[in-house]
């Protein structure tokens, strides 16, 4: 009897690290998670210890590997999958692997005045040819260029070859490795502002227009490719580590969207929306992004993605900001209890906001307070304004060129509450679809190691694992839809 091939998955996100161990029908059998510290050391700032990520990176990969038990041990994992943070910088030593600063995270906001400085240079339109992105400081080159001109040193030493620059993907494979691999994949490349999509190399025009030393990048390889294998000393043996990719490919990979036209929202921290549209990196009117959406063989995939900044992070805010909340599943009964919306209106722009409209100055706002306002009422208010914004960006999809995606499969915690989903169908006119196992950016990276590893031979073979488990489909009323959106727009326009 051959034994059970494992994937391990290791999902890195914004607020903690989990890992997953998938078996060969893509379900879940063992996990583990920690949460780790936020640092704000300035308003606009975020950042993170990278020695507390790659700390439970390991303890979670070694506690799900112990937990899915005997013959899953080690031995069984034919390979392992990273998924992470995007655009997130990290900077390190490449004698001693130290860290050179803290992570600057994505969310992070210190160089918006550089970015403003950019756009007001003109640059924009050449930089959003070659990388398919906009001028803001949610990339990953201003915030590596910031280390490079403020901690002491950096910017000779990176000169001199003595600095590696990885977004996390590459960090925890660089210690994985034992300092052995300085490589990422194009999903992740994608997002740094410095990687020419088109061309799919790192572009030495924008490396100096960014000063940011070419010696510093790492190797860049398809998602599903055979990176390294673990050092001896972390698992008892070298286990291939063998896909990568930036968390919302993964997710879309993990959701099976592998035709042009299909689309998948993740609703975490922020909400992001993906539309596959297959191997043309259309060009977005509607500061969109074009983005890598998955390279296997050496064959692009390309997909338009629309970022929201703030949708968990506001029910967030409602439980540790304000106290409306104390856990984040009763925004479910809380909406549903209100018959409506009472006209109260949450604009989430606590760390600017996203696309389509790219205002990295505007802060968050609640329109239509009155005295019969309650906290059911704020409660709703944040998950409407998560499903607004989704409809913004399905519109602005389509007004691109891309296909109106015909169902929306969705994903991410934010995910398993009912009522948005079935508010998200309202407001997008099309079936939402919700899958059993919520994980899909863990499962996206598994399925990229496990077709490395030929655990999985091919992408119909993906596709066959993907089961629905809850179907949403539109009820709303086309008057009460135009009068919320209507709104709604008002709100936006207010806060802008």
């Amino acid at each position: 009897m051959t034994q059970a091939r494992y994937i391990l998955a290791i999902d890195q996100g914004t607020t903690s690290t989990r890992a997953i161990v998938f078996d060969e029908a893509a379900r879940p059998v063992a996990s583990s998670q920690c949460e780790f510290a936020q640092h704000y050391p300035e308003p606009g700032w975020v950042e993170h210890d990278p020695e507390d990520i790659w700390r439970d990176a390991l303890k979670t990969a070694r506690d799900a590997i112990a937990k899915a038990g005997g013959e899953t041990g080690a031995a069984a994992i034919a390979g392992i999958g990273i998924t992470n943070q995007r655009e997130t910088v990290v900077v390190w030593d490449r004698a001693t692997g130290e860290t050179v600063h803290r992570a600057i995270v994505w969310q992070d906001r210190r160089t918006a005045k550089l970015c403003s400085e950019m756009k007001a240079d003109g640059v924009e339109a050449d930089l959003r040819a070659r990388t398919g992105l906009l001028v803001d400081p949610y990339f990953s080159a201003t915030k590596l260029a910031w280390i490079l001109d403020n901690v002491d040193g950096a910017r000779v030493r990176a000169e001199r070859g003595e600095l590696a620059f990885g977004t996390i993907d590459s960090f925890l494979l660089w210690r994985l490795t034992g300092g052995k691999v300085h490589a990422t994949d194009v999903t992740n490349a994608g997002r740094t502002l410095l990687y020419n999509i088109r061309e799919q190399r790192w572009d030495e025009e924008l490396c100096r227009l960014f000063r940011v030393p070419v010696g510093m990048l790492p190797e860049v390889h398809d998602n599903a490719h055979v990176f390294g294998t673990t050092a001896m000393d972390l698992f008892g043996i070298e286990i291939p580590i063998a896909g990568m990719a930036g968390d919302q490919q993964a997710a879309l990979f993990g959701q099976a969207c592998f035709e042009t036209g299909m689309a998948k929202s993740t609703y975490g921290t922020g909400c992001f929306m993906l539309l596959n549209t297959g191997e043309q990196a259309l060009e977005s009117q509607n500061r969109l992004l074009t983005t890598p959406a998955y390279r296997i063989g050496g064959k692009m995939t390309y997909a338009l993605e629309g970022s929201i900044f703030v949708a968990g992070a506001a029910i967030k805010w409602l439980r540790d900001g304000i106290g409306v909340i104390t856990h984040a599943s009763e925004t479910n009964d809380m909406a549903t209890r209100v018959p409506n919306n009472h006209g109260v209106y949450m604009v989430p722009a606590f760390v600017g906001l996203g696309a389509p409209h790219w205002e990295p100055d505007a802060r968050g706002a609640i329109f239509g307070l009155t005295l019969g306002a309650t906290q059911a009422h704020l409660a709703r208010a944040a998950l409407e304004a998560v499903a607004y914004q989704t409809m913004d960006l399905a519109q602005a999809m389509v007004s691109d060129g891309g296909d109106a995606p015909a169902r929306l499969r969705v994903d991410g915690g934010m995910a398993a509450n009912d009522w948005l989903c079935q508010f998200l169908a309202d407001m997008l006119e099309a079936p939402v679809e919700r899958p059993v196992h919520l994980e899909t950016t863990a499962l996206g990276a598994a399925f990229h190691a496990g077709l490395a590893t030929g655990v999985w031979p091919d992408l119909q073979a993906l596709a066959r694992t993907w089961t629905q488990g809850d179907l949403f489909t539109p009820k709303m009323n086309a008057s009460d839809r135009g009068k919320l959106i209507s709104g709604w727009h008002d709100a936006v326009r207010r806060t802008l």
